[in-house]
C-alpha cells in the first residue's frame, strides 16, 4: 500500500448536506479540480468513503 494517496474534487458539493460539505473542506478539498496529497491512513480511507462520488483517487 502506498504511503500518500492523491485526491481530486470532481463533483460540486452544492446542494448537499452541511455533513458532506465538511467532510471536504476537512480532506483540504474547498474547490473544484483541487488535488491534495494526504497520508494513507484509516481516518482518511473512511472519510474518503463518505465523499467517494465526488473525488478522483490517482
Amino acid at each position: 500500500m502506498r504511503e500518500t494517496i492523491r485526491i481530486t474534487l470532481v463533483k460540486s458539493p452544492i446542494a448537499r448536506d452541511k455533513k458532506t460539505r465538511e467532510m471536504l473542506r476537512g480532506l483540504g478539498l474547498t474547490k473544484m479540480h483541487k488535488t491534495v496529497e494526504l497520508k494513507n491512513t484509516p481516518p482518511v480511507r473512511g472519510m474518503l468513503n463518505k465523499v467517494i462520488s465526488f473525488v478522483e483517487i490517482a
